[in-house]
């Protein structure tokens, strides 16, 4: 994928919640703020605020301000016999038309008009997962030709400028200097 490419790369729905809680609910519209997050989302802020992270060292840097995934990801996790949508998986952006796992860490996404999150890299999938569904969690995993375990559940990323992200917004993909550095989990 080159810089811009994704002509058709869409916004497919936005969500958001305030609280600790596994799915998040669609709005019309999520504000990105630069450095944050998602304005009113638990999980906005400069440090970590996932539960577990915040248990470990409530210090570390919020890699985590943005979840993405790919809207082709529900696709197939209907084919597959599951029932998910669009922020049922805890994501703030889903997506359509863009390579979100094959994206490399520091590709930057222009949202709408003009927010920018650059990816930090994977989500990795953990067993709540399984509490919404039984088998989710296997089912946003998989292996490569090798054996390597691929995560399939999204991309992470930061707030780099705030703006407004709707459903329908274009997405713009600008890709890092060479060399690129592959997606791990955050």
């Amino acid at each position: 994928m080159r810089t811009g490419e994704a002509m058709d790369a869409t916004v497919t729905a936005v969500s958001s919640t305030a609280e600790h809680v596994f799915s998040k609910e669609n709005r019309v519209g999520i504000r990105l703020l630069a450095g944050l997050g998602v304005e009113g989302d638990a999980h906005l802020g400069e440090t970590v605020q996932h539960r577990s992270r915040v248990a470990r060292d409530p210090s570390q840097p919020n890699l985590r301000q943005v979840h993405l995934i790919h809207s082709e990801l529900h696709d197939e996790l209907r084919d597959a016999g599951f029932t998910v949508s669009a922020g049922d998986m805890g994501e703030n952006i889903t997506t359509r038309g863009v390579d979100l796992l094959g994206l490399p860490t520091g590709a930057r996404l222009r949202l709408g008009d003009s927010a920018v999150v650059e990816v930090t890299g994977l989500r990795n999938p953990c067993v709540q997962l399984n509490g919404f569904q039984s088998g989710l969690m296997s089912a946003v995993l998989g292996r490569d030709e090798n054996g390597g375990l691929i995560r399939k559940a999204g991309v992470m990323g930061v707030v780099l400028t705030g703006g407004t992200v709707r459903p329908g917004d274009p997405i713009r993909v600008e890709l890092p200097p060479l060399p690129h550095r592959g997606l791990e989990p955050v």
